[in-house]
Order: C-alpha cells, then sequence, then structure tokens
C-alpha cells in the first residue's frame, strides 16, 4: 500500500506544483516560514500517519529522540486539555523546519493554496496574519476577490476519495488529528 501512496504522492505534487505556480503571486510560502506548523490539528490518515512514520525510521537518531521528547510533551498537555478542539505545534518541527517534509501530510501539501469547497473560497488561515492572498483580501469585511481559485477541492477528504487515489487503489482508513495517532485508544 505505501509503494502505490509513494506513486500517488508523485503524480498529486506534481499537480499540486502546478496549483502553487497559477497563485504564486499571492503566496507568500518560503523557507522557514513555519506559522501553519506553529498551531494546528494536522488532520492525517491512518495510510498517511503510517508514511510518515516510515521516514521518521530514516532520520538520525538524534532527531527521532528530540521528535519522541516533543510528543510525549504534546500527549501530557493533551490530556491535560480540558476542550474537545486540541491545537499544538507539529512534533516533526525541530529549528523552524519539518524533519519529514518528503513524507509530510496532504493537508501539509495544500496548505497555502485558496480553493473552492462548496462554492466558497477557502483560505489558508495565514491570510488573517497578512500573508497569503493579502492582495485579495480585505480583513475587515472577510471578503476575498480572487479571480481564479483552484476548483478542486484540497480538503484532505475529498483529495482522498478523488479519482486520482482511486486510481491508485489507496485504503486510506480513518481520519484523525496528527498528535492521536500517537495516542492509544
Amino acid at each position: 500500500m505505501l509503494k502505490r501512496y509513494k506513486l500517488f504522492l508523485n503524480e498529486f505534487d506534481k499537480k499540486i506544483e502546478e496549483y502553487f505556480a497559477s497563485q504564486q503571486k499571492y503566496i507568500r510560502c518560503r523557507k522557514g516560514c513555519t506559522d501553519c506548523c506553529e498551531i494546528g490539528e494536522y488532520p492525517f490518515s491512518r495510510l498517511e500517519a503510517e508514511y510518515l512514520m516510515k521516514g521518521f525510521q530514516t532520520l538520525p537518531p538524534d532527531i527521532q529522540k528530540k521528535i519522541k521528547e516533543n510528543i510525549i510533551t504534546l500527549k501530557k498537555e493533551k490530556f491535560q486539555n480540558i476542550s474537545k478542539r486540541f491545537e499544538y505545534c507539529c512534533p516533526f518541527l525541530i529549528n523552524k523546519a519539518c524533519t519529514l517534509y518528503d513524507f509530510r501530510g496532504i493537508t501539509c501539501r495544500v496548505f497555502g493554496l485558496a480553493y473552492l469547497d462548496n462554492d466558497n473560497i477557502k483560505l489558508p488561515n495565514c491570510t488573517n496574519l497578512g500573508l497569503n492572498y493579502n492582495e485579495v483580501f480585505n480583513t475587515k469585511t472577510k471578503e476575498i476577490t480572487l479571480p481564479n481559485p483552484i476548483k478542486d477541492n484540497l480538503h484532505i477528504d475529498s483529495i482522498l476519495r478523488s479519482p486520482l487515489a482511486e486510481k491508485y487503489e489507496l485504503e486510506c482508513g480513518e481520519i484523525r488529528p496528527l498528535i492521536n495517532w500517537f495516542i492509544q485508544d
């Protein structure tokens, strides 16, 4: 299954590169900008989590140790959090860099893009920080005047049920926040 997922990602990444190129003038994502990794829930399917852990096994022992420490800390914080939604810094972010960039999930791969979701334009959270799409987004009225939003829904559910995913016969499994894959039920 992981081999088919890798083939899927090769094709999916080419499509995502085209999307980023088409919206390049509105996107401020650059190496070292990690706002999207510093607070979120990071939804991952079972298949994505398995692929991520395959990448984890390739990391040097000192980086693995730091990630394990991050996960232990987050698990403790999650159990202390009484609210239903738990947002946190991605445990794989170290020194403002993704340690598993090539193994990152779908949500991470598409983050930063504006796309149509049920006829509404879905914007990345960084738009509210004056980053992506700041030329076409009015922070006061919350209106966007984006001439050509991506017509494909880039939500993780839609992508994992897309014709491309079907082409590779992916069985993605349940989708959970990333930290929940490290907590035993």
